[in-house]
This record gives C-alpha cells, structure tokens and sequence, in this order.
C-alpha cells in the first residue's frame, strides 16, 4: 500500500529513516513529493513533514536533525507523551508533539555512540551513558511504539483505507564459539587441562574429561542431537553460528580445519540457517576477517551472508564497516550481553547507516532483545516471566524478539530444561 508524505527537501537521513518507520515498521510503500498541488491532489493515505502546516492534514512538525550533516552535539530534554518517553519536542501545532522520525534516527543509527564517550572496561560503549537506560526505557522498543501511535493517527484521519499487517516472530540464535568441551582437542591439550585440573583440585573436571575421552559419557557441549529434536517437536527454527578462528587466548574450539568439525557444520544446516561467529581478533583486523569468511565459505560451499558477535563487544561502527565492505547481508550483535532489551530502540531490522559518510549500507540489523551472557547468576524462570511481559508488548507492535544462546549454555541440565521452557513460552 503506498504512502505520500509531503516534505519540503528530501534529504538521505529522512529518506533512511521514513523508509525504516512507514516501509519496514508500518508496511507501506513510501513515496515524496515537494509539489503541494499533488500532495492535495492524493486520494490515499499521506501526512506532511515540515516547519508548518499545510492545510488541515496529518501534520508532524520537524525538529531539524535529518537536515543536518556529521554528529553534533545536541542538546535536548526528555518528555512523555501517552505513557511513552520521547525527546525532540515540537509546538503544538504538530498532531504528534515530538519529531518522532529524528528521535527515531538518533536512536536507530547509533548517534550517541559516534559521540565522545569513555569506555568501558571491556573497550565498549557503556550501557550507563546510553539514553535507553538513562531514561528507563531499554526494555521498550519506543521506534516502533511511535510508529504505531502515528498509524493510529493516520487510520483516524484515513477510515476507509486499509493498512499493511505484520506478524509477531521470535527467532533463535545458537553460538559455537567451542564445539565441544572435551573431544578432539588432541593429546597435548588433553594432557595440559588433565594437569591443570589436578593443580587447581578441579576433580570433577578431569574425570568429566577422562571419561568423555575414554567414551563413558557424551560431551557436555555436544548437544546438538538434542536441540535439533525439539526444535522439532515445537516446529522452530535453530541458527547455529561458527567460530572459525586460529588457536589463541580467545579461541579455545578444535581446528578449525578438523573434518569431524565441518561434518559439524554441515549437518546443522539440514535444520537452520548457518553464520559465522567472527573470532576476536577478526573485530579488529579486516584482512583476519576476510580470511574467516573464506574458511566458512569453502566449508559450507556457498558465500556467507549472516554474522554474529556474542560474547565480545560489538566493535561500532567499525565492525559493521568491515562486513558491509565483504558485502554481508545480515548481522545479529546490536543489543547489550548482559541487558535485556533494544539497544537500537526498535524491535524490527534495519539498515546500517554509516553517519561518518551519510550512507545507507547493505547490511542489515538485526537486533536481539537477549544474549544468554544475561542470565548468568540470576534466576532465569523469573527472568521468564519478565520475557513473557516483553513479549506481549512486543506483540502490540508486531515485534520480533532475536534470542542468542551458546552449546555450552544447554551443558547444564537444569539450564537446559530452563532455556527449553523460554524458547517453549517465546513462540
């Protein structure tokens, strides 16, 4: 269904972020015009962006962001309206009293990250300079609570018309970044670990790793019979995503050369969608990362499109400089490891928008509401209950909840069972 906003200038920004709100949010077709004449003229549904109103149409009032070139400092307060936190507040003359498109920008393409910020102590952006925690609403995906309450407007000014549908998702992510715990490590390593066990008094480890290797008992992280079959039963779909990097103090998997681990690889894409999990040193280095992608795309035989950072921090905006460049399609690392919600401030994928080059990139994002690093420490089925309320907001917007656990996540029986119970509540 096409949509006509009437805007004095069309500049990149507005095109970006219409596209994401009206196209990818609300479903529609979005069109421009400059010429007020076939803005009246326009039977169907349509609003107007500007500094001032036209006539007696659906009116929101621009605050200015997506006219401007580079990052800025801003200076702006926080508001409420309908229950909801905004910023970027317009007169009263707007039908909207904010300028929800440019707060949806600054949101959407990271513009606070790009800003002067002291990192963390895991060279990251931290969460605590973040507007969405600062403000308390991390856990509300408000682009799309916005672009719902402006369809709410546009359907009572347009009552005849019918408007675009969607449907809520859940989607499931598996890391690999050690395919096994235990198995096909080699005698060396076997030795080493077996040593440092008995040194640390780590008992029950070296005779979970003796009695693995002498095949008394299954891997603790070889679980993928097991995830495979109910994902079955609950009609799901697993992604699993591979580590494929070089032996380091961050990578601790088999080679990534064993022929057992790409038998590994392959079987699990008879069953779901397969990514690569790019190493630590590949968020850094270009040429380290090309060479990952070459190794998955010789494995599995046809060229990668999907990527995932779960338990380093997303390097921004350079990592997703680096996969656009090797032309990736999509990547799942926009969110927090250890918060739920939408970093992002939207539920819904979008394009990466490079703010040092005003570009729209190819590569699109998919944020995650949760990274299993979360639930560390914590009662996970009271974080359940806390999910099961974030899924019933979500399903007002039409949402799509991404969730990222790891084979080493379902090691522990009790865990499992409890992560079995949230993917089972999540559908």
């Amino acid at each position: 269904m096409e949509l006509l906003v009437y805007i004095p200038k069309q500049t990149p920004r507005i095109n970006y972020i219409f596209r994401h709100i009206c196209g990818r949010i609300l479903g529609f077709k979005v069109k421009f015009t400059s010429k007020v004449e076939d803005f009246i003229s326009f039977e169907g549904v349509k609003f107007s962006y500007a500094k001032k109103r036209l006539g007696n149409e659906v009116f929101i009032q621009k605050f200015g962001l997506l006219e401007e070139l580079g990052i800025n400092d801003l200076n702006f307060s926080m508001d409420i309206w309908e229950d909801v936190p905004c910023f970027f507040r317009v007169s009263s003359d707007s039908d909207i009293p904010f300028d929800i498109f440019s707060a949806s920008f600054y949101l959407v393409t990271r513009y606070e990250e790009y800003q002067p910020h002291v990192k963390n102590d895991v060279d990251s952006y931290p969460i605590e300079e973040s507007l969405a925690y600062q403000h308390e609403f991390l856990k509300t995906p408000v682009v799309d609570v916005w672009a719902y309450k402006l369809k709410e407007i546009l359907k009572a000014k347009f009552p005849d018309h019918s408007f675009p549908k969607k449907r809520f998702k859940s989607h499931f992510l598996i890391s690999v970044s050690k395919a096994f715990k235990f198995k096909y490590n080699g005698f060396v390593r076997f030795v080493g670990a077996s040593l440092r066990d008995l040194i640390k008094f780590q008992l029950k480890s070296m005779f979970d790793r003796f009695k693995t290797m002498m095949r008394l008992q299954q891997d603790p992280y070889d679980i993928y019979d097991e995830l495979i079959e109910f994902a079955k039963e609950n009609k799901l779909q697993l992604d699993f995503y591979f580590q494929l990097s070089n032996y380091s103090r961050y990578t601790k998997s088999i080679s990534y050369n064993k022929r057992v681990y790409h038998k590994l690889i392959k079987s699990m894409g008879d069953y779901g969608d397969l990514g690569l999990l790019p190493g630590f040193e590949a968020l850094y280095s270009f040429e380290i990362l090309k060479k990952e992608k070459r190794r998955w795309e010789s494995i599995v035989n046809r060229s990668l499109s999907k990527t995932l950072i779960k338990n380093y921090h997303l390097n921004f905006p350079d990592a997703y400089l680096n996969f656009n460049k090797l032309e990736i399609d999509e990547d799942f690392s926009m969110g927090y490891q250890k918060n739920i919600g939408f970093r992002a401030g939207t539920c819904t994928s979008f394009q990466f928008y490079d703010l040092n080059l005003e570009q729209v990139s190819g590569l699109v994002v998919q944020p995650y509401v949760l990274n299993s690093n979360a639930l560390k420490g914590v009662d996970l089925y009271e974080k359940i209950d806390e999910l099961k309320e974030l899924k019933s907001s979500l399903k007002s917007v039409d949402g799509q909840m991404n969730f990222i656990f790891e084979n080493s996540d379902f090691a522990d029986k009790g865990l499992k069972n409890a992560i079995f119970t949230l993917m089972k509540e999540m559908l």
